[in-house]
C-alpha cells in the first residue's frame, strides 16, 4: 500500500491543507523525493509533467518557511509562463492555511513596473521565468540574500529553450549556502552538467513515467515518405476523436501540418516556441476550452499542458529519443479514461528510432491495419468558440457577473457557458458555437456590473 501524507512529518497548516486539496496517498516521486528534501539536501529527481513533482518540492518550500523574515526565500524557475502559473498556484493552494504568505509569479508578458510594485510589498516564494527574473534581479528589485531554497523545474525544457546561460547567471547571484533541487524528465549531458556545477552531493531520485497498459493502446503505421500527412488525416476520419494533440519534431513541420489539417476542414492550431507570449496563451486557451480540436505542437511546447485528459495522441513522426516517446503517449490515457497513441513512421531513419523506442518500453508496438481514406476532417469543427473579455481580477470582476451577464442580461441559455480562465487581466469563456456571436454583439453594447468592457472572439 502506498505510503500517506500522514506519514510526512510537516507543519499542521500543510496538513490541513493537503486534507483540504483531497490528497492522500503519496505518489512515488513524492515518496522518493521529499524526505531528502525536508532534511535539507539537494535532490535531483526525474519524473514527467503530472507525476506529482510540484507538490513534492512545494510542501519542501512552505516547511522551511520562515513568515517572520520578510526577504525571498525560494526561488522556482520554469521555462514557461504557463508552467510558472501553474506552479504558483499549486503553492498557494498549498498555503492556504499558513497564513501572510506570499508567493510571486514573475513573467513576461506582464509590465515590469507592476512586478517591481509587487516585489517592493515582499515575496516570500518567487516562481518566474529566466529571463524576467534575470532582468529584476540586474535591476535591483528582487534580492536573492535571503535565500534558503532554489528549485529548477524542468531543467531540459529550459535547455532546449535556450535558457541554461540565463538560469547559471541567475545561480551565480543565489547565496552559495543553499538547498538546490533540480527536477527534469530526461537527463541528457548538459543537464548533467548542470547539476553538477549548480548541486552539491545531490540524491539522486528517478521515477520513470507511467503508462497504464489497459488504459492506453498504441499503434504504428507505415508509409511513404510523400503519403505522412493524408495518412495522418485518414487516421484521424477513421478514429474520429472529438480532440487530439499531434506531434512535430520542428516549429516548420507544426505550421505546415496545423495548416493542412485546417484546409480540410478542422480547427488545428500550431504551438512552438516561436510563437509570441499571447499567442501561446490564447492557443492554449482555445485548445483546453473546446474551442480548437486539434493541437499541432513540438515536444518542447506540449510539456506542462494542463490538459487533464485526450482521447487521441498522434505522433507524426517519431522522436529520436525513447523517453520523449514515453512522454507523448502519456498524454493519452490518463484520469482514468481510455486513450489511444498513433506513431507514423515514414522515414527510413525512423525505423532506427521505433527500434530503440520498443527496446525501451520492452515490447514492440502492434502495427495498424489498413486504413481507408477518403474523408475529410468537418467532423473536427468544435463545439464552442472562445470569448475573451479584457477585463479580470484586478478590475474586480468575478465569474458570476460575468455569467450573470450573459444569461440574465445576454440571453444565453446557462447550457451554453463552458470553462471559463479567470486571470489578473482577462476572463476567457467557451462558449458553445452557435451562441458566440450572440454573446459578443451583448458585450460591444451591455454591461458587465454596470461597467463597459472590451471583448472579442479567438480564432
Amino acid at each position: 500500500m502506498p505510503p500517506t501524507f500522514d506519514s510526512i512529518p510537516l507543519r499542521p497548516e500543510l496538513h490541513e491543507a493537503i486534507a483540504h486539496v483531497g490528497f492522500e496517498e503519496l505518489t512515488p516521486i513524492q515518496a522518493a523525493a521529499l524526505p531528502p528534501m525536508l532534511q535539507g539536501l539537494d535532490v535531483t529527481g526525474q519524473a514527467s509533467t503530472g507525476s506529482g513533482k510540484t507538490a513534492a518540492f512545494g510542501l519542501a518550500l512552505l516547511q522551511s518557511l520562515d513568515l517572520d523574515q520578510a526577504g525571498t526565500q525560494a526561488l522556482v524557475l520554469c521555462p514557461t509562463r504557463e508552467l510558472a502559473d501553474q506552479v504558483a498556484a499549486e503553492l498557494r493552494s498549498l498555503a492556504q492555511r499558513i497564513t501572510n504568505t506570499r508567493i510571486l509569479s514573475l513573467c513576461g508578458g506582464h509590465p515590469l513596473q507592476s512586478q517591481r510594485k509587487d516585489l517592493a510589498r515582499g515575496g516570500h516564494i518567487v516562481v518566474g521565468t529566466p529571463g524576467r527574473i534575470g532582468k529584476l534581479i540586474s535591476g535591483g528589485h528582487l534580492d536573492l540574500s535571503a535565500l534558503r531554497i532554489l528549485v529548477l523545474d524542468e531543467a531540459d525544457r529550459m535547455l532546449d529553450m535556450g535558457f541554461i546561460g540565463e538560469v547559471e547567471a541567475i545561480v551565480e547571484r543565489c547565496p552559495t549556502k543553499r538547498q538546490t533541487l533540480l527536477f527534469s524528465a530526461t537527463f541528457p549531458d548538459a543537464i548533467e552538467g548542470l547539476s553538477a556545477r549548480v548541486q552539491h552531493q545531490p540524491q539522486r531520485v528517478v521515477v520513470q513515467a507511467q503508462v497504464a497498459p489497459d488504459l492506453l493502446r498504441q499503434l504504428v503505421y507505415r508509409c511513404e515518405p510523400g503519403e505522412r500527412n493524408q495518412l495522418l488525416v485518414d487516421l484521424l476520419a477513421h478514429h474520429r476523436p472529438q480532440q487530439a494533440l499531434v506531434f512535430c519534431e520542428t516549429r516548420g513541420d507544426c505550421d505546415r501540418l496545423a495548416a493542412f489539417f485546417s484546409g480540410r476542414g478542422a480547427t488545428a492550431l500550431a504551438l512552438h516556441g516561436l510563437l509570441e507570449q499571447r499567442d501561446r496563451d490564447e492557443v492554449l486557451l482555445q485548445f483546453t476550452n473546446g474551442s480548437a480540436s486539434l493541437l499541432v505542437a513540438t515536444n518542447v511546447a506540449a510539456r506542462g499542458l494542463d490538459i487533464p485528459s485526450l482521447p487521441m495522441v498522434l505522433i507524426a513522426e517519431l522522436s529520436p529519443e525513447p523517453e520523449s516517446h514515453l512522454h507523448r503517449i502519456g498524454r493519452t490515457g490518463r484520469a482514468g479514461e481510455a486513450g489511444l497513441a498513433i506513431s507514423v513512421v515514414s522515414a527510413p531513419n525512423e525505423l532506427g528510432r521505433l527500434e530503440r523506442i520498443e527496446a525501451f518500453l520492452g515490447h514492440s508496438i502492434p502495427r495498424g491495419g489498413e486504413i481507408h481514406g477518403g474523408g475529410g476532417l468537418g467532423f473536427l469543427t468544435p463545439p464552442n468558440r472562445t470569448l475573451l473579455i479584457l477585463s479580470g481580477r484586478q478590475d474586480k470582476l468575478r465569474r458570476g457577473d460575468v455569467l450573470g451577464a450573459l444569461v440574465k442580461d445576454a440571453g444565453l441559455p446557462p447550457e451554453a457557458i463552458g470553462r471559463m480562465d479567470l486571470t489578473a487581466r482577462t476572463c476567457a469563456v467557451a462558449v458553445a458555437r452557435e451562441h458566440a456571436t450572440q454573446a459578443l454583439a451583448y458585450l460591444k453594447q451591455g454591461r458587465i456590473k454596470k461597467r463597459k468592457v472590451r471583448a472579442r472572439l479567438l480564432g
